[in-house]
C-alpha cells in the first residue's frame, strides 16, 4: 500500500472485488461508501466503481443507487434542496499510476425512479499529474456550520492529504484557492465539525486485501479547518499522528472511509466499510456503528447485540422491574444479626440466586405494570433482549424484543403512552424496541409504535418520570430521565 506498485495492485483488487457484491440484492456489500444520505425517507450510500445501495429503513440494504462516472470513493452531501457528489475519476494507482482528477456533480434527488433524477455534468475541481507526491482521489466534504464555507479533503498514502475550498452554490473550486497539505500516512479522509473543533478522520493501514487488510480509522483535531490537526498525544497528522477511532473487531477487519450521520441530539452514527466480514465470506460490507464522544474525541461504539441484563436508569441507578410483590429469600444470615464471624465455622458456601420457578407463581396472569427499584438479582428484574431482524430496523440495528428472562412476558408500550408487560410476545409493533447508544455511552429505548397511532414513533422513549416510575415521554438528551444502561450482573 505504501509503494506505488502496491497501491496500484490494491486499487485494482478493490475494483474487481466489488462488482459481484453490488449485485447481491438485500445485502450491504460495498467498498469505499460515501457518507449516508437521506432522501424521501430512504437511505443511500455510493461506492467505488459507480452505483451504490439503498435502505428503506436504515437496516436492510439492497442495490439500486445510481451514480455515473465510475471512479472511486465518492462522498455525498445535501446542501439546501440538492445533493452534491464528489468523487475521484482515476488515481489511487488505478491503471498503474497516480494521475487523477476529482470531480463534482449535483442532483435534485437520489431516487433513480424520480422524474427529477438527473445528474449535472461533472466538473473538475482538482487533479494530480502523477509526478508529484500527490494523488487526487478519496475526497470528503465538509459544509462548515459556522461559516457556510465548503471544504474538500483528498489524497492517499502516495503523498499528502490536501484541503481545498469549493463554492457551496456551484460545487466549483473557489477562484484563486490554493490547496493546502494537512496530513500524511492515511487516505480516505473526511472532515467534521463539533463543539468548536474541526476533526480530520483518515484511514490508516492497508486496503483491498480482504481478510489481510489492516485498515483502521484515526483522527486529529484543530481549531481551524486548515489545521494543524493534532492527535491526543500532541502529534501533528502532517507528521503521521492520529488517534484510533475504530479498528478490527467482531470477526470483521479493515475499517475505512468514515462518515458521520446525526440522527437526533446526542444520537449519532458513523458509517464505514469493513474490508472483510469473515461471516460474509470475507466480503467488503457497509458498517453503521454508534458514534460516541469522549473528552471531545470521537470513538467508534460497538453495535448493541442484546443479551440478558439489568436495565438500569441513569437518573437514579434503579433497575427496571415487574411491579410484583417482593419474595424474600429464606437464607439464614451468616454470623447472626450483625454478621460477625463465629469461631470454628465451616467455610462459607455460595448462595444461589432466586429462581424463576420460586416466584413466578406469585405473579398475576395478565398484564403486569413495571416500576424501578433497587437491583437485587431477582427474576422480576432480569430482562432478555433479543434481535428480531424479520421485523425491520433502523440505522445500525434491527428492532428488539424485551422479555423477562426465562419467559415470553414482553415489555410493551400502551395506548395511553405508558409502559407495561404482556403475558406473551406476539410481534406487535408496540412490543418492538429501538435501542440506540447515545454519544455519552448511555442508551435510549424507544418503542416502534404507540397503539392506536398511525405512524412509527420517533419521539417517545422509556423515561424515568420519577425514581421508581417509568413511563413514555419525549426524548431529551439533556435529561438523565431519558437514559438507560445495560448491566450484565
Amino acid at each position: 500500500m505504501k509503494t506505488k506498485y502496491l497501491i496500484g495492485l490494491s486499487a485494482i483488487l478493490c475494483t474487481l472485488s466489488i462488482g459481484p457484491a453490488r449485485a447481491q440484492i438485500g445485502a450491504p456489500f460495498i467498498h469505499d461508501p460515501s457518507t449516508l444520505a437521506e432522501c424521501d425517507g430512504k437511505w443511500y450510500t455510493f461506492g467505488t466503481g459507480g452505483g451504490g445501495i439503498i435502505s428503506d429503513d436504515g437496516w436492510s440494504w439492497h442495490s439500486g443507487a445510481e451514480r455515473p462516472g465510475g471512479g472511486a470513493a465518492p462522498d455525498m452531501l445535501k446542501i439546501g434542496d440538492r445533493y452534491l457528489c464528489i468523487y475521484g475519476a482515476t488515481g489511487g494507482g488505478l491503471g498503474g499510476g497516480h494521475s487523477g482528477r476529482i470531480l463534482t456533480m449535483w442532483n435534485k434527488t437520489l431516487d433513480p425512479k424520480s422524474p427529477d433524477f438527473k445528474w449535472s455534468t461533472a466538473v473538475e475541481v482538482c487533479a494530480s499529474d502523477g509526478m508529484e507526491d500527490q494523488d487526487a482521489i478519496d475526497p470528503g466534504l465538509l459544509l462548515d456550520p459556522t461559516t457556510g464555507r465548503l471544504w474538500a479533503s483528498y489524497g492517499t498514502y502516495f503523498g499528502t492529504i490536501r484541503l481545498i475550498e469549493l463554492d457551496p452554490n456551484t460545487g466549483f473550486r473557489v477562484s484563486g484557492n490554493k490547496e493546502k497539505d494537512i496530513a500524511i500516512d492515511c487516505e480516505a479522509s473526511d472532515l467534521i465539525y463539533r463543539n468548536g473543533w474541526y476533526y480530520l478522520l483518515g484511514t490508516h493501514g492497508t486496503c483491498c486485501d480482504g481478510v489481510n487488510s489492516t485498515y483502521n480509522i484515526v483522527v486529529g483535531r484543530a481549531k481551524s479547518v486548515q489545521g494543524p490537526y493534532i492527535d491526543n498525544v500532541g502529534r501533528d497528522m502532517y507528521h503521521g499522528g492520529g488517534k484510533m477511532v475504530i479498528a478490527a473487531g467482531d470477526r470483521k477487519t479493515g475499517a475505512g472511509h468514515f462518515g458521520r450521520t446525526i440522527i437526533d441530539e446526542g444520537v449519532e452514527v458513523m458509517s464505514f466499510h469493513w474490508e472483510a466480514d469473515m461471516d460474509q465470506g470475507g466480503s467488503s460490507v457497509l458498517a453503521v456503528h454508534p458514534l460516541l464522544w469522549k473528552n471531545d474525541w470521537p470513538v467508534g461504539g460497538e453495535k448493541f447485540k442484546g443479551g440478558t441484563f439489568e436495565i438500569e436508569s441513569e437518573r437514579r441507578g434503579y433497575a427496571l422491574e415487574l411491579a410484583v410483590d417482593f419474595v424474600r429469600m429464606n437464607v439464614a444470615r451468616r454470623g447472626g444479626f450483625f454478621g460477625r464471624p463465629q469461631a470454628n465455622q465451616e467455610p462459607p458456601k455460595p448462595v444461589p440466586n432466586q429462581t424463576l420457578d420460586e416466584v413466578k407463581g406469585t405473579w398475576p396472569a395478565g398484564d403486569i405494570p413495571v416500576r424501578c427499584g433497587d437491583y437485587m438479582f431477582r427474576p422480576h428484574q432480569r430482562w432478555t433482549i433479543t434481535a428480531v431482524p424479520e421485523k425491520g430496523g433502523y440505522l445500525s440495528n434491527p428492532y428488539f424484543k424485551i422479555t423477562i428472562e426465562g419467559t415470553d412476558r414482553a415489555l410493551a408500550a400502551t395506548a395511553d403512552r405508558e409502559v407495561s408487560t404482556v403475558p406473551a410476545y406476539t410481534g406487535a409493533d408496540e412490543q418492538l424496541w429501538r435501542i440506540e447508544q447515545l454519544t455519552d455511552g448511555t442508551y435510549r429505548i424507544m418503542p416502534k409504535r404507540i397503539p392506536g397511532e398511525d405512524n412509527d414513533n420517533t419521539k417517545l422513549v422509556l423515561y424515568s418520570i420519577a425514581d421508581s416510575t417509568p413511563t413514555l415521554a419525549a426524548y431529551d438528551f439533556s435529561s438523565d430521565n431519558s437514559k438507560w444502561n445495560f448491566r450484565d450482573h
